[in-house]
């Protein structure tokens, strides 16, 4: 808990000190440290400050003067040497309004980003995964919210609107995606049959900031292809890809995810699912603003139609051959929003590095004990995809491993 300052509280807390035999200086050393810049050299420094308003000159009480700029541009320690600072989400008690920003010391601003040390080893090829995030790393990820850049080949699939009058046009979320090339987004086709207009955007983390170190891309979607053999009524081969009219540039936070052989198994595997879908099933549950993962074992075909009969879906239901299963475990699932968004699976035998296993297709609920959701098999498809890859003259060994 932090102490706001008040007159009250601090005539309370002066009272206190001079029966102790203290000052008051010596009070507000107490309790709001000095700016002796005694952090050791390599210790990070967090924004979990002190729930203190700037005064006038734009200081802050205890500290001296400062302003707020983003992390990675004060050098006065709120990041590592290497640029890789520690934010907490969950606070945003400090005197930035963003939990982005620190208040750095007048002087120690930068215009040049301070970025992360690069590795020894330039990573090539797809399906990187970051699990510290990059250019910060972040604490109190207490609802499953990912790393910032920890999934680069996460996508938003945004359609176009327009309202009379207004000639501006608005984004609407629609679904989630995966950058299979740097021109091209795979996604579930009931997120896009029937309706055109389409981008997408890639790089997104925190959907309310653009502050991030790293910006967002945003491309428009020149044509859409859809499955020949999708079946909206009960959502048969939901696969669709999206070919956007220029290319998104690889950056840190943007890259592409690699495919599976035809007719890979990864049953058993433990995978990530990811997505800004809703947190609980039904009217209550809200759409999310970080970008939030979960961890997820794939599972059997038959224990998966097995556990689905169990459900209003009956005794004689029927999983169609289109589909693989994950999940089952309670409170964890993807859920409504999630739709198109990938399922990633680690690679055998090497090291931080998945494919696309799934995409996000339906389910019963979210997160219902025992009942696993149901996801697009991608590698019954990957002979159709290269195909339609083909046909645009892309390369298809960019999402091979």
């Amino acid at each position: 808990m932090f102490l706001k300052k008040s007159p009250i509280l601090l005539l309370v807390l002066f009272s206190y000190a001079s029966a102790q035999g203290k000052t008051k200086d010596e009070l507000i050393k107490d309790l709001y440290g000095t700016n002796d810049n005694s952090t050791p050299e390599n210790k990070p420094v967090t924004n979990r400050t002190p729930n203190l308003q700037p005064d006038t000159s734009g200081g802050i009480p205890g500290t001296g003067s400062c302003t707020c700029v983003p992390y990675y541009l004060c050098s006065n320690g709120s990041v590592n040497t290497n640029g890789e600072g520690i934010i907490d989400i969950r606070i945003n008690e400090g005197p930035c309004e963003n939990y982005i920003d620190v208040c750095c010391e007048k002087g120690n601003e930068v215009e040049q980003p301070i970025t992360p040390t690069p590795p020894p080893i330039k990573r090539t090829g797809c399906g990187h995964h970051n699990p510290d995030g990059i250019g910060f790393r972040i604490t109190g990820n207490t609802e499953n919210e990912a790393s910032y850049g920890e999934f680069p080949w996460m996508v938003a699939v945004l359609r176009e609107e327009t309202i009379e009058g207004n000639p501006q046009k608005l984004n609407v979320y629609q679904c989630g995606g995966a950058l299979i090339h740097t021109q091209v987004v795979v996604t579930a086709a009931h997120c896009v049959t029937g309706k055109k207009q389409f981008k997408i955007r890639a790089g997104e983390w925190d959907t309310q900031t653009k502050k991030e170190l790293y910006p967002h891309q945003d491309r428009e979607v020149e044509s859409v292809v859809i499955h020949p053999e999708f079946y909206a009524g009960a959502l048969y081969n939901d696969v669709a890809l999206l070919f956007l009219k220029t290319p998104v540039d690889i950056a840190d936070n943007v890259n592409v995810v690699c495919l599976p052989p035809e007719g890979a198994n990864v049953d058993h595997a433990r995978c990530y699912a990811s997505g800004w879908g809703k947190d609980v099933f039904g009217k209550e549950g809200r759409y999310q603003v970080i970008l939030k993962k979960i961890d997820l074992p794939v599972v059997p075909r038959d224990k998966c139609q097995e556990a689905l009969r169990k459900t209003r879906l009956g005794k004689h239901f029927e999983l169609h051959k289109s589909f693989i299963c994950a999940g089952g475990e309670p409170k964890k699932d993807t859920c409504k929003g999630d739709g198109g968004s990938p399922l990633v699976c680690p690679i055998p035998g090497q090291s931080e590095k998945y494919q696309q296993a799934g995409i996000v297709a339906w389910g019963i609920g979210c997160g219902e004990n025992n009942t696993p959701g149901v996801y697009v098999n991608l590698a019954l498809f990957r002979k159709w995809i290269d195909k339609e890859m083909k046909l645009k003259n892309f390369d298809t060994s960019v999402y091979e491993y």
